[in-house]
């Protein structure tokens, strides 16, 4: 059993993760009305992932005996400058993301709660591989700079990115 105080933040990252989702879909929607359906895969991509960790927390909260509290989702934005400037907030997203989870460890551990601690170190290594893959391909439109050609170029990668559900945790 979790604590009132760790349940209510539980569930607040949930929604966190949820709005993750949101916001991806939102940029997918910029990416696909600016031609770049590849750029919109790899977003569409991301909320994928995120629900699936909106739904990890879920899990954990139902596994553990917690309830589950479900709240509004802000809304997103939906117009950005340029598809760097998507590129920028994705990664500042995360990082936001990462603090999060960070303080949901510092929580944990001030609890005491080692069975929730270890279930948000899936997540710490999980956002240092978002953070990465974040960079790579914000490098990648920074590389591209003002040219189309470059800017299809990343399109096309992006294209190909699938995804892949983790590993069922049990």
């Amino acid at each position: 059993m979790v604590s009132e105080k760790m349940q209510d933040a539980l569930n607040g990252q949930m929604n966190a993760e949820l709005y993750s989702a949101y916001l991806y879909l939102a940029m997918a929607a910029y990416y696909e009305d600016s031609d770049l359906p590849g750029f919109a895969n790899w977003m569409r991509v991301q909320a994928q992932e995120e629900m699936t960790h909106a739904m990890k927390f879920y899990d954990y909260l139902v596994q553990r005996g917690a309830r589950v509290a479900l709240d509004t989702i802000e809304k997103p934005p939906f117009d950005w400058e340029s598809p760097l400037d998507v590129s920028e907030r994705v990664l500042e997203h995360e990082k936001k993301v990462t603090g999060l989870i960070n303080n949901l460890v510092n929580l944990a551990m001030d609890e005491k709660d080692h069975a929730t601690n270890n279930f948000l170190q899936w997540y710490v290594a999980e956002q240092v591989e978002e953070e990465e893959s974040v960079g790579a391909v914000l490098q990648k439109v920074r590389l591209a700079g003002n040219s189309s050609s470059g800017l299809l170029m990343v399109d096309a990668e992006l294209a190909n990115r699938v995804f892949n559900p983790p590993a069922a945790q049990k």
